[in-house]
């Protein structure tokens, strides 16, 4: 349901951007909201409170933001406020700067090695996934895990690189599984 109420959301606000020829705008507006609301769960946890009503918080996000922001993206956030979904508002509003980023062509990658990479591995990497996808620009994540043993793993998306040694080894022991020994 969650993700349904996001992309909803999200489309919308998505569809206003575009109309008025304000995508760039608004997408650096949405990581800047974004960005203060995830430094404090506080503040989202107090707009999502049932005891407070829709116009106190109304006002909250007014003072909050108002001239700081578009009106726009203004009177996005007090509709998302008035129909009671602002405890959904992370995930709307990743899925809009998820959305712009496919417009964009821009690619998000996390990627887990065994050890941490120098600036050289990471350039590579990059390169490489920009080669061989259709984006135009990737922004990388990093991440370590030694239990990986060698190799990494990649993601973007839903698709997923696996060339772990962790895993190598996992497939191996169950093909070993599979042998049956006789005399």
């Amino acid at each position: 349901m969650a993700k349904l109420i996001a992309k909803t959301y999200g489309d919308a606000l998505f569809e206003v951007a575009v109309e008025n020829g304000t995508l760039d705008t608004m997408l650096e507006e949405v990581e800047a909201v974004l960005q203060v609301l995830e430094n404090d769960e506080e503040y989202i946890d107090l707009l999502s409170h049932p005891k407070i009503t829709v116009q106190e918080k109304v006002t909250m996000i007014e003072a909050a933001f108002k001239g700081r922001i578009s009106d726009e993206l203004m009177g996005f956030l007090v509709a998302i406020v008035t129909k009671g979904r602002f405890c959904e508002i992370e995930e709307i509003l990743g899925y809009f700067i998820f959305k712009v980023w496919e417009e964009k062509k821009i690619g998000v990658a996390c990627v887990t090695s065994a050890i941490v990479l120098s600036d050289e591995q990471k350039k590579a990497i990059e390169a490489k996934l920009l080669e061989t996808t259709s984006y135009v620009e990737i922004r990388t994540r990093y991440e370590v895990d030694e239990s990986l043993i060698g190799g990494m793993v990649i993601r973007i998306g839903d698709r997923v690189v696996d060339s772990s040694v962790k895993s190598k080894l996992e497939k191996m022991a169950r093909e070993l599984n599979k042998i049956q020994l006789s005399n």
